[in-house]
């Protein structure tokens, strides 16, 4: 019986098993990213909310914003991603010409909580910084599959996509949002929300979608991963309806799903982002990551 006082909701404690299945976590996967050149960064915990602010979409409204008592607009973390910019800003010295870092830490969101998601919770970030060669892509893939195997994910499998797609077939940043959601909502109602942008031919433009080819890009991708000994279909597949809602992805896309299923459940998820860093930095910096979601996860392992 709960005699203490509550936490709000969406947070809460972690007990001991579950801490345990955290440590596993992160001791099974810290040495793939290290195997390929990964280094580990921290950031803190609070930014100043301009840092946040425009990065996100409409998920913006999300984020937790706040004065300290000398009046400035500080923001809890969303992700890991827009403060690892940041750094990469303030410490430019460490691209020799490309850095790959990795980080654990807490993020928050005010969403509804539901089943491996609260307000507060984990990501294992990895990121490499500095280079648009497709074998960055590469590297980041093949963590993230390696290490979703080395904690006992045998069945999980990322979905890869190209958000050049979108834009060759002339879909908006609002029509994407859409799309984002059809594993959760369907077809029909994704086709819906997209009339309700005002985009002409939508459902032509949706068919386009349905029979679209791997860019350029992404061909050289799966043919590298391909290469280096992973399977198509087995640990990574194609996925023209992969969107991804975030503002700053740039290029290719991808998703770790638990398995092949339909609506299958999110365990991860990242790409590239090109210009994000470039926003802090004033230079063109590449990037492209993968975050996990150690709270899904440690549901399921």
């Amino acid at each position: 019986m709960q005699k203490g006082p509550v936490t709000p909701k969406g947070f809460g404690d972690i007990l001991p098993d579950e801490a345990k299945k955290r440590r596993f976590m992160i001791n099974a996967i810290v040495p793939v990213l290290e195997k390929y050149g990964f280094s580990p960064i921290e950031t803190p915990t609070i930014e100043f909310a301009e840092t946040l602010l425009g990065k996100y979409g409409e998920d913006e409204k999300l984020i937790y914003k706040f004065e300290d008592m000398g009046g400035r607009k500080l923001a809890l973390r969303y992700d890991l991603t827009v403060p690892l910019a940041r750094f990469i800003a303030n410490n430019l010295g460490l691209l020799t010409p490309t850095f790959s870092r990795y980080q654990i830490g807490q993020v928050f969101r005010g969403d509804n909580p539901q089943k491996g998601r609260k307000r507060e919770f984990t990501q294992f970030d990895f990121d490499t910084v500095g280079s648009t060669d497709t074998a960055e892509d590469v590297k980041v893939i093949a963590g993230a599959i390696e290490g979703a195997r080395t904690v006992g994910l045998s069945n999980a499998i990322l979905q890869i996509n190209d958000r050049e797609l979108f834009d060759k077939i002339g879909f908006s940043k609002e029509a994407i949002i859409a799309i984002d959601k059809i594993d959760k909502i369907g077809k029909d109602a994704v086709i819906k929300l997209l009339k309700e942008t005002d985009l002409d031919q939508t459902e032509k433009m949706f068919a386009k979608l349905e029979k679209a080819e791997k860019t350029e890009r992404l061909a050289k991708i799966f043919n590298e991963l391909k290469d280096k000994g992973f399977k198509e279909n087995e640990d990574f597949i194609f996925n023209p309806f992969l969107a991804r809602g975030l503002n700053y992805y740039t290029s290719t896309i991808f998703e770790l799903k638990l398995d092949k299923t339909p609506g299958g459940l999110s365990i991860g998820g990242g790409g590239r982002y090109d210009n994000l860093i470039g926003m802090f930095a004033g230079r063109d910096i590449p990037a492209v990551g993968f975050s996990f979601g150690i709270d899904r996860i440690i549901d399921l392992i």
